[in-house]
Order: structure tokens, then C-alpha cells, then sequence
């Protein structure tokens, strides 16, 4: 067989991160990250840059184009005028080369300047922050450098590149340089007429520069603000989720030490979510099992107090037996150690079964029974067995059925043999037991009924409590353990029903019994 392949090493990483960071913590992690996702935009904002780029290049070809041929078509007086009045229109700066490549005009000294390089020495602090940025995110971006402006000495066309393409390829050349401000200087080349004139074309294009950065700032402002608030929600969040955990972590904690037992786990009431119904779920169990500590405890003292009575009688059979030299008392002492072995036995089974029957019947596959072959088949054994001591035992369907539930068949017998055993033991010895079986719409009834002296109204939930004996007179001590009765209410309770206690029916005197249970599903029938 195969070894199971290694876990790539990002998992032990992903497992510590799962496992040991708080919720707080990756609740924050997991907006930031999207807000970074977002800030990945910054770097799309170089392709709209790119865009105005290519727009600004476009029109400065179109430019020096009219340009040149608006000058080759003017007489050489009118040139000069020209080149001024366009250059001071469009704030370009124009400068037209001879065929020789001597420069014949330039705007700025016909008109003066159309427009001056920023120092950027002379900027405040903010401009200077702005261009560290700028340098910032093109070397993110990995663009290309771009060389700095420069006016050549002396300045003739063999000192631009692009008019030396121009001259030889005989098309327009545009090309982008940076000011001393980083902003960008575009440059176009183009021919003038078929004399072999060169027209340059030369403009500081610091818009572009200003509109890229006013898109990357209302960005920032757009990404600081939603970050503010992502964290702030998240703080929101991770206070109504991780605060009650821990509320309940600490509760739990203290629960567990069990140092205080008047600890209370908060159960969240004004919450309907997941947390809510978490924060209920923990008080509800932790209430189950403070009872079932309750009750372990108490079934501890009270196996405890049920065995020491039958011990101390055996216990003082035994040291007067050595004692007694006359047969006849020592028989009566044997037969008494006796019944309290018996006694002890008997308590011991039926404490084991007691404490066990929970967990049993928690791990059972319940099947169908139908509780009146149930009941017809157990009387038939006792009857065989001479177990009911010479009392009629009477089972009486009360309808046409179906009587079928869902349970355990031997628990049910259980159930049934102790309800019977309770009702012989109360009836006279020529005295009967009814067993009355009802399907009523969604459950079927089991009454055991006895003609004995019935059971006080004040003891009716009393006598399911283990070792409560309420017994008929005349019968011997020890014969019954009192954990009868409450082992057939457990098992009651486990198949979902009810076993309680109340007066016959006809007024006669006389105690009923009547088991409650659900009906299989799949048993259909309606009652007559």
C-alpha cells in the first residue's frame, strides 16, 4: 500500500493560522486583505496614464503636421509671424531648421515663452512627496526610464534624434522627455515642404502629470475611508462574535473547575443568531449535567444507605452465630444471613442496571412491538413460571388496534414485568390484575390496574424515585429494592414516553398505572 503523499509546506502554515490566531485578528486580516486587493487599482491608474500618453502623442503628430504644412505654404516673410502666433495660441514652442539643419526661427524668441519648467528645488514639501510617489510606482511597475530634457549647444538639428529619423525617413517623429519637474516633455518632428525644412514642435505636457496624480489621490481618500470603516466594522464584528465566546469560554472554565456551582453560563437571550442559540445550548447542558451530578450523587448516598442495612443485618447474624449453641437459633440466624445475601444480591443487580440503562438505551436501534403480543406473551410466561402467586392476570384490548411503537422489546418487557410484580404485590391473594391496552390517535396506553389499598395523591411521584418502597403490609422487608418503578419510568422516558400513577378508573379501590408511548410511524389504524 502507498504512503499518503507529504503536505505541501504552505499547509502546516495554513493549520497555525487556522488554530492559533483569534478570531479578532483574522476577522481584521480578512477585510484588509480585500482592501488591499483594492488598492491593487493604484497600479491600473498607470495604464490611464499610458492612454493620455498616447492621446497627447497623437495630437502633437497632428500638430506639427498642420503646422507644417501651414508654413510651407506661407511666403518666407510670413514664416516668422507664423511660427510666433502659433506657438503663443497652442503654448508650443516651435523651431524650424533649414535643409542644412541650422535653426532658422524659434517661437520663444519671436514671442517669448509659452510656458517655463518648474524648479523643483523652488516646490514645497507636498510636490517633492508627490514626485517621490511618482518614482515610487513606476519602478513597481517596471517602466521604462525616460530621458531628461535637455536644449542642446548649439542647437541644430543634428542635436535631436528625432529630426535626423524625420530627414531620413521623411515621417513624423514624436518623442517624450522629462522635465526637471519629471513632468512630461513631448516633442514632434516633422518635414516642411520638399526643400528639406524641419519643423520641431516642443510642449510641457504637466497636465497629464496633474490628472494622474488627482485620480491616484481621490483613490487613496476613497481607500483610507473604506479602511476606516472596515476596520471599524470589524471591530464591530469580532465584539458581538469573539466577546460572548469568551464569555462562554470563561463560564465553561469555571463550570469545569467546578469551584463554584452557582456559576451560570449566560444564555444570551436577546440573540437569535448562531451565538444565541451556541450560548443556550452550553446553559442547557450545562444544567442537564449539574443534574445528572445531582443525581449521581445522590444514587451514590443512597446505594450507600440500601447496603449498609442488609450488611449490618448480615453482620450481626454472623457474630451471634459464633456466639449461639442452640440449633434451632442458629438456623434462624443461618436463614437470615441468608436473605440479607440474597437481599444484597439483588440490590447490587438491579443497581447495575439501573446506573447502565441510560447509556444502553442511548446506543439501541428501536424496532417495532406491538405491546399486546408483548403483554399476552409475558403473562403466559408468568403464569407458567407460578410467578403471580395465585392472582388472575387479565390483558384487555380496549380497541381493535394497531398497538405497534417504536422501542426496545426487552426494556418494554422490563417495564411491563415490574408495573405487574407492583400490582400483584398490592392485590389480595384471590384478587385480580388488569393489563388494558388503548391506541388512541398518536400513542398507545398501557394500564396496569391492581384491587389493592392505591397509592395517596402525595406519594404518586414519590414512588418513581429510586429506593422509595411504598409496600403492602405483610410482606417481608427486603423483598423489593425500590428501584422497580423508577427504572420503568427511565425506560419510559427514553422511548419518548410517560409512565405515571393514578386512582381506577370504576371507583373501586385500587391503584393504575398507565404507560404512554408514541406510535411507530409506520403503524396506521384508527381507534374504535
Amino acid at each position: 500500500m502507498a504512503e499518503p503523499a507529504a503536505l505541501p509546506p504552505r499547509w502546516p502554515l495554513r493549520r497555525q493560522w487556522t488554530r492559533r490566531t483569534s478570531l479578532t485578528v483574522r476577522i481584521l486580516a480578512v477585510n484588509i486583505i480585500a482592501l488591499g486587493l483594492m488598492a491593487g487599482s493604484l497600479f491600473y491608474i498607470d495604464s490611464y496614464r499610458k492612454q493620455l500618453l498616447g492621446e497627447r502623442f497623437q495630437l502633437a503628430r497632428s500638430e506639427a503636421q498642420i503646422a507644417a504644412a501651414g508654413i510651407a505654404a506661407s511666403t518666407p516673410r510670413e514664416r516668422r509671424n507664423l511660427i510666433g502666433l502659433i506657438g503663443a495660441d497652442q503654448h508650443l514652442r516651435l523651431r524650424l531648421y533649414d535643409a542644412q539643419g541650422k535653426l532658422v526661427h524659434d517661437s520663444f524668441a519671436i514671442t517669448g515663452p509659452a510656458y517655463a519648467f518648474t524648479d523643483p528645488a523652488a516646490d514645497p514639501w507636498y510636490l517633492n512627496t508627490a514626485r517621490g510617489l511618482d518614482r515610487s510606482m513606476n519602478w513597481i511597475l517596471g517602466s521604462a526610464d525616460v530621458p531628461t530634457y535637455a536644449d542642446p549647444h548649439p542647437d541644430n538639428a543634428a542635436a535631436w534624434p528625432e529630426l535626423v529619423r524625420t530627414r531620413a525617413s521623411g515621417e513624423t517623429i514624436v518623442q517624450q522627455r522629462a522635465a526637471p519637474d519629471e513632468t512630461p516633455v513631448i516633442t514632434a518632428a516633422a518635414k516642411v515642404g520638399a526643400r528639406g525644412d524641419l519643423l520641431l514642435t516642443t510642449r510641457n505636457a504637466r497636465d497629464i502629470t496633474q490628472r494622474v496624480r488627482d485620480a491616484r489621490q481621490t483613490l487613496v481618500i476613497v481607500l483610507a475611508i473604506t479602511l476606516i470603516i472596515s476596520i471599524q466594522l470589524s471591530l464591530f464584528l469580532a465584539r458581538t462574535i469573539v466577546q460572548p465566546l469568551r464569555a462562554l469560554v470563561r463560564a465553561a472554565i469555571r463550570v469545569r473547575l467546578g469551584r463554584d456551582r452557582a456559576v451560570e453560563v449566560p444564555r444570551l437571550p436577546g440573540r437569535g443568531d448562531e451565538i444565541g442559540l451556541l450560548a443556550r445550548a452550553l446553559s442547557d447542558m450545562t444544567g442537564a449535567l449539574r443534574q445528572r451530578i445531582d443525581a449521581v450523587e445522590t444514587f451514590a448516598a443512597d446505594v450507600a444507605h440500601e447496603i449498609k442495612n442488609p450488611l449490618a443485618s448480615l453482620r450481626s447474624a454472623l457474630e451471634s452465630l459464633e456466639k449461639v449453641t442452640d440449633n434451632g437459633l442458629r438456623t434462624e440466624l443461618t436463614a437470615i444471613a441468608a436473605h440479607d445475601v440474597r437481599r444484597i444480591d439483588r440490590l447490587v443487580t438491579e443497581i447495575a442496571e439501573a446506573s447502565r440503562i441510560d447509556a444502553e438505551l442511548s446506543r439501541t436501534q428501536f424496532d417495532d412491538v406491538d405491546l399486546m403480543t408483548l403483554a399476552e406473551t409475558l403473562v403466559h410466561a408468568r403464569n407458567a413460571r407460578g410467578d403471580n402467586a395465585g392472582r388472575q392476570i387479565r390483558v384487555e384490548p380496549q380497541d381493535a388496534g394497531p398497538w405497534t411503537v417504536k422501542g426496545d422489546a426487552a426494556r418494554l418487557e422490563r417495564v411491563l414485568e415490574n408495573l405487574i410484580d407492583n400490582a400483584a404485590s398490592f392485590s389480595p391473594a384471590d384478587g385480580a390484575v388488569e393489563v388494558e391496552i388503548t391506541r388512541h390517535e398518536d400513542h398507545v396506553s398501557l394500564a396496569v390496574s391492581d384491587h389493592g389499598p392505591g397509592i395517596p395523591v402525595h406519594a404518586r411521584e414519590k414512588i418513581f424515585d429510586r429506593f422509595h418502597s411504598l409496600r403492602p403490609e405483610g410482606e417481608q422487608f427486603g423483598s423489593h429494592s425500590g428501584l422497580g418503578l423508577a427504572i420503568a419510568r427511565t425506560v419510559a422516558a427514553a422511548h419518548d414516553g410517560t409512565l405515571t400513577a393514578h386512582d381506577r378508573e370504576d371507583g373501586k379501590s385500587g391503584a393504575r398505572l398507565v404507560l404512554d408511548l408514541p406510535v411507530a410511524e409506520n403503524a396506521h389504524g384508527d381507534s374504535e
